[in-house]
């Protein structure tokens, strides 16, 4: 569930252009809490808040307790500017997890990516959800030359993070190629299986970084029918696009509270189940352990 267009950093690569001066759209607390009853309904498992900056929702603490009273584990995506204590409270509940972006230990690298001279509060903040137990994994988004990638890998280590993995940046939004369409060959492949995206707007999509493959609406359809859309759009679009999406062990960055230790039961990878020791089905041709992400 995208909520919400508003951010306080204004990153150069943001996938669907956040900053300071985006809005929460048209879905109502109403809105978000129909579709998470329809969605638990359907046998949804797991709900993850993102952004912009999902913090700067104002419902965003109604609609994690709404989530948890519906069955759903819940994972918010927020930049870690800024968590206030009744935030902290909220996020301290049995089933809640987090997740956030790091780029850099270099204050002046960090400020360069982000436009904002944040870094030190989000360490603060890392250190914190740490200190609390809550469960966190983090994304390493490679986005500069000589980034310094691994020395930030380190300082998240000793920062207590665990849970890590390195991305590379998507050429969408921000960072798109003015020249180049968005293509779904910047996707990680997952998009659309037993998942969608819903934005701001209520449009329905695959995954949240596929703004421009719309199923339809959440204020004119249900969820079970673009869910369905969803799907379809996914095998048709996506698939095809990513051949070698297969990449066990699951990736954190691709699917939100897995284990990036352990082999996937259900597969990371669009379709069918796989494994390190067995063949992909039906199409994507045999995992391999080692592959990086397109």
């Amino acid at each position: 569930m995208d909520l919400t267009r508003l951010c306080q950093q204004q990153c150069t690569h943001c996938y669907n252009s956040s900053g300071p001066d985006g809005t929460h759209g048209t879905m109502t607390r109403h809105d978000w809490e129909r579709v998470l009853g329809e969605g638990a309904a359907l046998g949804a498992t797991m709900v993850q808040f993102i952004g912009g900056e999902p913090t700067l929702y104002p419902d965003l603490p109604h609609l994690i307790r709404y989530a948890l009273n519906a069955g759903l584990r819940v994972e918010v995506y927020s930049n870690f500017v800024r968590v206030t204590p009744a935030l902290w409270r909220t996020f301290d509940q049995p089933g809640v997890q987090l997740a956030t972006s790091y780029y850099s230990l270099d204050p002046a690298q960090h400020a360069a990516i982000t436009r904002r001279g944040t870094l030190p509060r989000i360490e603060a903040n890392i250190s914190e959800a740490v200190r609390r137990g809550i469960p966190l994994r983090v994304g390493l988004i490679d986005v500069l030359d000589g980034q310094h990638v691994e020395d930030a890998r380190d300082r998240l280590a000793r920062l207590g993070v665990s849970n890590m993995d390195v991305d590379q940046v998507r050429l969408l939004g921000r960072a798109s190629v003015p020249t180049k369409p968005a293509d779904a060959s910047q996707l990680c492949g997952r998009c659309g299986d037993g998942r969608i995206a819903i934005l701001p707007d209520g449009t329905v999509t695959p995954c949240p970084l596929s703004p421009w493959l719309v199923a339809g609406s959440v204020h004119e359809q249900q969820l079970a029918d673009l869910a369905a859309e969803a799907s379809r759009i996914a095998e048709n679009e996506i698939v095809p696009a990513l051949p070698n999406a297969c990449r066990p062990p699951c990736d954190p960055s691709c699917k939100p509270g897995c284990d990036p230790g352990v082999a996937d039961p259900d597969g990371c990878n669009p379709r069918g189940k796989c494994n390190p020791n067995e063949p992909c089905k039906p199409q994507l041709g045999t995992c391999k352990p080692d592959v990086k992400r397109r």
